[in-house]
This record gives structure tokens, C-alpha cells and sequence, in this order.
């Protein structure tokens, strides 16, 4: 597992280039999901008031396109970034490779039907 806080220890680290694409990955899509989400609470809890907070209003706003995207790329994003840090530990925890193969195998199921609802319930509004 790569324990690098560098790119550079990253690099050296990595066995493959795949490992190496991920810890640059994990940088890259915390940053971006830092400036989302806050937008997305901020748009979400503080530009509107709490009597503007209805399923109407919601609904009014993922009819834009732009904001099922927006939406999405949370997801997307969130789902990838959690995933991959789950794998991390996996990894590091479950020792026997058949155990991990199993777990694993569990785990990108789960997400995968997780990315699934909240693909198909964010576009069918």
C-alpha cells in the first residue's frame, strides 16, 4: 500500500502505474469535492430560506440539467473517492487473498447498486 504523502514517494512506492493514477486520483477528487459539496450546502442551506425549502423547490431545481450534473458528479465522485479509500483498508486489513477477493468482490457490488439508485432516482425527476 502506498503511504506517500509525496508524489515523488508515490512514484517510488507504487507498484504500478494504476496504484500510482489512484493516489493522484484521491488528491485531485478530495480537492474537488471539498469546493462541491460546499457549494452544495451553500446553495442548498443558506442561499434559500426554510419556508423556500419545499419538494417543489427541489423539484423546480433538478429540472435544470446543470444541476442533475452537478448532482451527479457528487455522486459519482464521492462514490469513487469513498471507494478507494475503502479498498485502501481492505487491503491493509483483510490478510487471507481469497477473504479479500470475497470482500471486495461484496463491497463494489454495494456501490455499484448505490451509484445505480442514485443515478437513476437523481434523472428520473
Amino acid at each position: 500500500m502506498i503511504r506517500a504523502r509525496t508524489f515523488m514517494d508515490a512514484r517510488q512506492q507504487s507498484h504500478s502505474n494504476a496504484e500510482l493514477n489512484w493516489w493522484i486520483f484521491m488528491r485531485i477528487s478530495g480537492l474537488i469535492l471539498i469546493f462541491l459539496i460546499l457549494g452544495h450546502i451553500y446553495m442548498t442551506f443558506i442561499q434559500v430560506s426554510e419556508a423556500d425549502a419545499t419538494f417543489d423547490a427541489v423539484v423546480s431545481k433538478l429540472s435544470n440539467p446543470a444541476w442533475k450534473f452537478y448532482d451527479w458528479l457528487i455522486l459519482a465522485l464521492s462514490l469513487m473517492h469513498g471507494a478507494n479509500g475503502a479498498r485502501y483498508s481492505i487491503e491493509d486489513y483483510v490478510r487471507s487473498r481469497p477473504n479479500r477477493a470475497w470482500v471486495k468482490g461484496l463491497f463494489y457490488t454495494v456501490i455499484a447498486v448505490v451509484f445505480a439508485f442514485g443515478t437513476i432516482g437523481l434523472f428520473s425527476i
